[in-house]
């Protein structure tokens, strides 16, 4: 291989899980046919990262991806509660927060389930040809305004994270696919976003010691595949470049100190906190003196590729350093594809799976049932009870608001959130968290609340706004408000538990997928009767 086919090794770009050009959701990020063809046949790309799409979508577009490939491709996917997260069709698991509640009361189920959802996604993520799980999420979610990781983490304590990410790697690793645990040394505790800016951890190195760094040493120590390095500035370890680009902390802490020899991968290049700051070609050539060995969704493969290969020929980076990290990515690769050998361009037929017969192997009875168990074993309940209501289409409304009204993909007008209260009469009105209806929003009508609040990339917050918080609490103040749920966060339930009357009924569940919606409304309506 020439210089410029090792570092394209390196280079693992974002495409879109559907299959046609105009089906492309983030244009600005994720590439046409022509172009992600040319990526991955012509300069030889190692892996491609995926999101949207259903299932069915992805096989496909994966086998067109492999006959493109002369190399057997890294195919990744931040599946943090299971494919069907990220690909309709397949099983959706509730955020890993919703076993850490679990764990409150009994840490030996929640290890089980935590185990069964890594075993469950990574069987589908094989079906469907994905080989690289991003994921377990092993940040300390220690930090209640924290807009990026929130319910993503396995909890808010060091100890539970470190059980529950271990459990989860475990399962996963009854199949060929690669773990990740992320987002190195641990974005926790921050209230700000990464993928919009930079967020500094003030803390000092016991601090980092204590609470931060034992998810991963916990993740090394059950064998995980992979770590992700987090956009952060760290001072008390460098107090001029991010985690990311930062030798001291890649190298220094986390190859040298940790004993880490798998595959390091930064996190997305796109994001604010890198790309704002130090340019595509910079970055690139930082992250990988950092010592990463997997440059992640640059926004052009082939700058990254030339400025990397610039930056060898004019001696800032050895080519040994190059290799060094090929023969990472070559160990990674004869894992998920055990019967290819390096320089053997041939990828057998079963490296690219029949989509026929995925019905058979995604989001089967036992998976569904796991997702129930989990969702009803997290679910909170409070306050009174739901009265029967003369029913008038006038005088019941379904308030529903949402943070993005138009990325919502778990609500239609099937899904349990709008169809189960039409049942009962309460006709819906749909809203955003950062509407400017909820600064003029006026009542009169009784009213059902469902919140879909979390954190998640992207999301700026992961809690109401104080426009959303002052609805809840105007229509507290009017009787207005029949019943409350909340699906996502906790953490916006515990900006009104104290508000909360104890004749109204409110409902709290982690899951904002159908099922979940359908085990929280019917607990709510489960004494009343539709009479149509």
């Amino acid at each position: 291989m020439n210089l410029a086919e090792k570092v394209a090794q390196m280079v693992v770009v974002r495409a879109s899980g559907h299959l046609f050009d105009n089906q492309i959701l983030y244009p600005d990020w994720e590439p046409p046919n022509s172009k992600l063809q040319y990526w991955v046949q012509e300069l030889g790309v190692g892996g491609v990262i995926f999101v949207g799409g259903s299932a069915v979508d992805l096989a496909t577009r994966i086998q067109q991806l492999q006959s493109w490939a002369k190399i057997p491709l890294l195919l990744a996917a931040d599946i943090e509660e299971g494919v069907g997260q990220r690909f309709a069709g397949a099983t959706w698991f509730p955020p890993p927060m919703a076993i850490a509640a679990i764990a409150q009361t009994n840490l030996k189920k929640a290890q089980g389930y935590a185990e069964t959802m890594g075993a469950i996604t990574a069987q589908e993520a094989v079906a469907i040809g994905l080989n690289w799980i991003l994921a377990p999420v092993v940040d300390v979610n220690n930090n209640p305004d924290n807009p990026v990781i929130n319910i993503r983490a396995f909890g808010e304590t060091t100890e539970l994270v470190c059980q529950l990410a271990r459990a989860f790697i475990r399962g996963a690793q009854q199949y060929a696919v690669l773990t990740t645990a992320k987002h190195f040394p641990g974005h926790g505790d921050t209230a700000v976003d990464s993928h919009f800016d930079l967020p500094v951890i003030p803390h000092s190195d016991r601090r980092l010691a204590e609470v931060e760094l034992p998810p991963f040493f916990e993740a090394i120590a059950a064998g995980v595949d992979s770590v992700m390095s987090a956009h952060l500035l760290i001072p008390v370890w460098d107090g001029e470049l991010p985690a990311t680009l930062s030798h001291k902390i890649i190298t220094g802490r986390l190859r040298q100190k940790l004993g880490f020899d798998g595959l390091v991968v930064t996190d997305a290049l796109v994001m604010g906190a890198i790309a704002n700051r130090y340019g595509l070609a910079e970055a690139s050539v930082l992250a990988v003196e950092a010592g990463a060995d997997i440059l992640l969704m640059p926004l052009d493969a082939e700058v990254t590729i030339n400025s990397v290969c610039d930056a060898v020929s004019q001696g800032r980076i050895s080519e040994s350093r190059i290799d060094e990290s090929l023969q990472r990515i070559w160990q990674a690769k004869t894992k998920v594809y055990p019967t290819w050998e390096p320089g053997n361009e041939k990828i057998p037929d079963y490296f690219s799976p029949p989509t026929y017969n995925l019905v058979e192997k995604l989001a089967q009875s036992q998976a569904q049932e796991t997702v129930a168990q989990i969702l009803q074993d997290s679910i909170q309940v409070g306050g009174g009870y739901l009265t029967p209501k003369n029913r008038d289409d006038n005088h019941l409304r379904n308030l529903v608001l949402v943070q993005d009204i138009l990325n919502t993909p778990f609500l239609g007008n099937h899904t349990p959130a709008i169809a189960i209260p039409k049942k009962y009469g309460y006709q819906l009105q749909l809203i955003d968290n950062y509407s400017e209806a909820l600064q003029t929003f006026t009542s009169h009508r009784l009213t059902l609340l469902q919140l879909f609040i979390r954190g998640n990339p992207f999301g700026q917050s992961a809690s109401l706004t104080q426009a959303g918080e002052d609805l809840v609490k105007k229509l507290l103040r009017s009787g207005e408000l029949q019943g409350l749920i909340i699906y996502g966060s906790q953490y916006t339930l515990k900006q009104f538990s104290s508000e909360l009357l104890s004749e109204i009924p409110y409902i709290f569940c982690y899951g904002q997928m159908p099922k979940a919606q359908a085990i929280a409304l019917e607990l709510l309506f489960k004494d009343l009767q539709v009479s149509l």
